[in-house]
């Protein structure tokens, strides 16, 4: 069993240590009260999957498990992918639905920390000082090769292949996320584009520290999206490969999808 889908939780085991990044903003004030709006229509979908695929490789494959019985089904994603090893490198309980959330949260300003799939890359964010001015070290994103260099192996074809079998679950556990309407497939690609459209920075990125956590001092990286700001953290070369093999994925992600829309 592989999936397309562990190729976005590899770039979230740059969070590792983002505690230590997020700077916590004050929570806005209650919005004035508005009449409610009508009914929201049913979303179009954007990316439909093409259903003959998803039921040929149902049909070639062993039957899903249901979805609160799926972490063993998960871990055999994990082993087939990755080697047995890695193992070590996950948080095993309820993976699809970690997935499904951390997915769904790169986009937006902050990442569910306690459910992210991937342990923390071991160390901690590497800092350069002088004086007052400080930036991300060039030696942080060694921290990040062991994952980076499981993603640059990864065959976007077979990824693609097997998430074609596997998406219901993953659709399943999107709209028990709170999306009803929703589909999972268009939220992936929204997540795989925001991580392409990155800003490549080659320069040591500057940071500040205006209290405990570290932000950037570009304010245009600091509004960056939680994804984004980690393809930042990783570095210019590892987010390099990163990119290519998103590009790939979603490459095939395009070719699969249905033709009437």
């Amino acid at each position: 069993m592989k999936t397309v889908i562990w190729i976005i939780v590899i770039v979230v085991a740059a969070a590792a240590g983002y505690y230590w990044w997020q700077q916590q903003h004050p929570a806005a004030p209650p919005a004035p009260e508005t009449p409610p709006l009508p009914a929201a229509a049913e979303p179009a979908i954007e990316h439909p999957l093409d259903d003959s695929q998803v039921s040929t490789a149902a049909a070639n494959s062993a039957p899903l498990p249901a979805l609160a019985d799926s972490d063993a089904a998960a871990q055999d994603v994990l082993k087939d992918l990755f080697g047995a090893r890695a193992l070590a490198l996950f948080y095993l309980n309820d993976l699809i639905r970690h997935v499904v959330v951390t997915v769904d949260n790169l986009p937006y300003e902050k990442v569910a920390q306690r459910l992210i799939p991937l342990k923390p890359a071991p160390g901690q964010f590497a800092v350069m000082t002088s004086g007052d001015d400080a930036q991300i070290s060039p030696a942080n994103a060694a921290r990040y090769a062991p994952y980076v260099s499981l993603v640059d192996t990864l065959d976007a074809q077979k990824l693609v292949a097997a998430y074609l079998h596997f998406y219901p679950l993953f659709q399943q556990a999107y709209r028990e996320l709170g999306y009803p309407k929703g589909y999972f497939n268009d939220r992936l690609i929204a997540a795989i584009d925001n991580l392409l459209a990155t800003p490549e920075i080659a320069a040591p990125i500057k940071l500040l520290r205006p209290g405990v956590l570290y932000q950037f001092a570009d304010p245009e990286l600091e509004a960056c999206s939680a994804g984004q700001k980690i393809m930042l953290r990783i570095g210019a070369d590892n987010a390099a490969i990163v990119k290519k093999k998103l590009r790939e994925i979603r490459s095939e992600l395009i070719a699969r999808e249905t033709k009437a829309k």
